[in-house]
Parts: C-alpha cells; structure tokens; sequence
C-alpha cells in the first residue's frame, strides 16, 4: 500500500471511499455528493494536500484537508477522516499523518487542526498518537424550535459584506466550518433581528437545509434569546447546531430552552508543526 496526495484523484473515487467509510458512523451523514463539493469548496479543501491510502488503484484511507491563514497560523484542518471497514485496525490513519506532516511542513503549514466525537475513543486515541491534543469541547444540537418571542420583532437581510462582523461577539468561540472565512464562500442567509428597531440580535442560516451557522444576541435583556429563536423558526423551524463551545454556558442554556436537544459532543485537537523537525 502506498500513501499519495489526492490532487490527481477523481472526486467520484473520492466520495464512493467516503460514504462506504462513513457507513453506521455515530451520526448519519449525508450522501448527496453535491453536499460535500459545496461544504469542502466553502471550508478550502485543497486536494493536493489531502491524502488518501491505495491499496493498488483502490482508495482504502483519507484524510481530506482544508488550509488557509486563521488565528495567525496557516492551518491544515482536516474536514474529514475514513478508513473503509475491512483496512481499520492496521495503523493506516497514522500512516496517512506520516507522510502528510513533513508535506506540510513542506507547504508552509503551522498547524493540524481536526474534530472527532467524543464518544469515538480509537480515533482519538489515533489522534494522540500522531501527536494531536484536545483543545476544545463542542456540543451539537438539533431538532424544532418551540420559541415564542414576548416581543413584536423585525428581520433584516444582509449580504456577507454588509454585515458588521466586528462586532459580532464571540467569533474566536466558533469552529472551522462556522468562521466568517468559511461562511463567505457559503451559502447562507444573514439576517439581523430588531425590536422597536434597535438591533437586538444576528444569525446566519442556511434555509434550505437549516444548518444554523452562526448566532447571537447583541442586546442583554431576558427576551433576546427567545425573540432570536423565533425569527430564526422563520427562516426554518427543524434546524442543527454543530459545535458551541462547552464554555458558553448561557447559550447552550438558551438553546436547549428553546426545544433543541443536545444531539452529540466533539473535541477539537490541535497539533503544532513550528519548530517541528522533517
């Protein structure tokens, strides 16, 4: 078996190793490929600095890498790991990092970034043993907002560009997917939330599929948060949350108020590669 990057390799080859590796995974993921080629385009991923284990002309393992300059590091963030069920238990997502790390070394890249459930203890337990540590810990939620607001309430739609993201709190809290680098090449309703037209809230959703993205309120008063899950309910009632810091208690609170149940938790694990040696 050999290790190699995936910039020459077809995407069909690709996504038919990624849905058969992500079969009875702990949650169900998507098969649509259109999915995936709209996510991976929205987060970077670069395909030569992505890799993937053959087994002859046969793709068995991948690790498929977003990069790009965040926090002040030229970051490799792994959007996604797989090992097809009959080559697991053999090292292969180790070996995949050996090879990767002095490769991106190579490219410039400062940092591995990745998330992984918490409840998957081999991964994590392969993560450690390239190196990764945890760094983080999300909480994912779903289901139908139940929210009424007590408040008569106004919406606002902005393009990207006009939303005033500097002031838009808690935007180092928030994970590679939902980052305003990320949401920029996304497609997603951005829409600000007043009451008696002062600006009392934001979120950024896509409609179609309600994964909400972003979230906050901007004003401190006790109908802020109800009155935020309400105009959010009209854009999409059925929505998923991925990955609120677990440090954020006053929002987890405020989602599970508003009838959205956890749903799984993540680690983010972080792997430095300065002053690392080839």
């Amino acid at each position: 078996m050999v290790v190699r990057h995936l910039g020459n390799t077809d995407f069909k080859v690709i996504m038919d190793c990624f849905l058969v590796a992500f079969e009875n995974y702990f949650v169900k993921m998507p098969t649509d490929p259109n999915f995936y080629k709209q996510r991976w385009q929205a987060a970077g991923v670069r395909f030569n600095m992505s890799y993937g284990m053959f087994d002859g002309t046969q793709l068995v393992g991948f690790i498929i890498n977003a990069v790009d300059e965040r926090h002040g590091e030229r970051i490799a963030y792994n959007s996604g790991t797989g090992v097809i069920p009959e080559y697991r238990g053999q090292g292969i997502v180790k070996a995949i990092y050996d090879y990767a790390i002095p490769d991106l070394i190579k490219k410039g890249i400062t940092k591995c970034l990745l998330e992984v459930i918490t409840e998957n203890v081999k991964a994590i337990s392969s993560y450690e043993g390239v190196g990764f540590k945890i760094e983080k810990h999300y909480k994912c939620f779903g289901g139908t907002i139940s929210s009424e607001s007590p408040d008569e309430f106004t919406l606002k739609e902005l393009d990207f560009n006009a939303v005033d993201w500097d002031n838009i709190p808690n935007q180092t809290f928030y994970s590679w997917d939902n980052q305003t680098k990320t949401l920029e090449k996304g497609q997603y309703k951005h829409v600000e939330v007043y009451v008696d037209k002062g600006l009392v809230a934001f979120f950024s959703i896509n409609p179609d599929n309600g994964y909400l993205v972003q979230f906050e309120i901007l004003k401190q008063a006790d109908s802020s948060w109800p009155t935020l899950f309400a105009a959010i309910a009209l854009q999409r009632k059925e929505v998923r949350i991925n990955n609120i810091d677990s440090s954020l208690i006053s929002k987890i609170k405020a989602v599970e108020c508003a009838g959205l149940k956890n749903t799984v938790d993540q680690y983010e694990m972080g792997l430095s590669l300065k002053n690392r040696n080839l």
